[in-house]
């Protein structure tokens, strides 16, 4: 038991690596932010396209579907390799420069190519999950607002943009969140491309050591974000539970009674 916590709670070799370990977590935040925005904006893409009516459009929804499956079927770190391996021989003499080098081994912000690399395998992945959040959120909207829509001379882009979409996003956002949850976690795999991020700090330091504290100092780290983040979305399932419940005659929070009928025009001696 004492080379348990010797081995993984050392405090004095968690204040020691406390510097690298942080600067690690930071490229997983910067990593999960970024890659968050674009796959939440591209999984929005995803879902209208996939949603598109029409015999003249069937070729793109057989794409975008073709697409989800693809990345939603695919391991994270396979998609990693192949996006690095591809954007570098692009850029490089060797694969004929198809790519500008600025595009094939980007360092924009400052950030290394690897970061780069992982945002873009991140955004392809994700977005195919999200797409498929939105899609069901998109499903859950009653077809008769598409219809009421069309009937006050919307077209399809208007009623999506105005009426379905906004509904959709309110009903995801629980969801949502636990995918970012998820891509937060999947952030690590961008170690092997040589990101020092925040278990690649913690496994070098472990590397030298023989000691594991770094690595349950990442963990800690990790569920410093997490853990408030589901219990946000834990917090959101139950409120909308609660508006469902309302919504269907269940007691109001606010105390305001419900509308009474109005009595009839004889009044209670007029009933028969």
């Amino acid at each position: 038991m004492d080379f348990i916590f010797e081995y993984y709670f050392d405090f004095g070799r968690m204040r020691e690596e406390f510097g690298p370990v942080l600067k690690g977590f930071w490229f997983t935040v910067k990593l999960s932010i970024l890659a968050g925005i674009l796959s939440l904006v591209w999984g929005l893409v995803l879902a209208v396209l996939r949603q598109l009516p029409g015999k003249a459009v069937a070729p793109i929804r057989w794409l975008t579907i073709a697409y989800i499956d693809a990345f939603r079927g695919m391991p994270l770190l396979l998609v990693l390799l192949l996006v690095s391996g591809f954007l570098s021989a692009a850029a490089s003499p060797v694969g004929g420069e198809i790519i500008p080098r600025e595009l094939g081994v980007p360092d924009w912000l400052g950030q290394p190519s690897p970061f780069w690399y992982g945002i873009v395998a991140l955004t392809l992945t994700y977005g195919a999950y999200m797409a498929e959040v939105y899609r069901a959120g998109i499903e859950a909207v009653p077809s008769g607002q598409t219809e009421a829509a069309r009937s006050l001379g919307m077209s399809h882009g208007q009623s999506m943009r105005y009426i379905v979409v906004p509904q959709a996003i309110r009903k995801v956002i629980p969801p949502l969140l636990n995918d970012f949850i998820a891509l937060m976690k999947d952030t690590s795999l961008v170690a092997f491309l040589g990101l020092v991020e925040v278990v690649q700090a913690g496994q070098n330091y472990a590397s030298d050591t023989f000691n594991g504290s770094a690595l349950v100092l990442g963990g800690i780290l990790f569920l410093l974000v997490t853990i408030p983040l589901a219990r946000f979305v834990d917090y959101l399932i139950s409120r909308d539970q609660r508006r469902t419940q309302r919504g269907a005659g269940g007691d109001d929070d606010d105390g305001v009674l419900p509308p009474q009928p109005m009595p009839s025009a004889g009044g209670a001696a007029g009933a028969v």
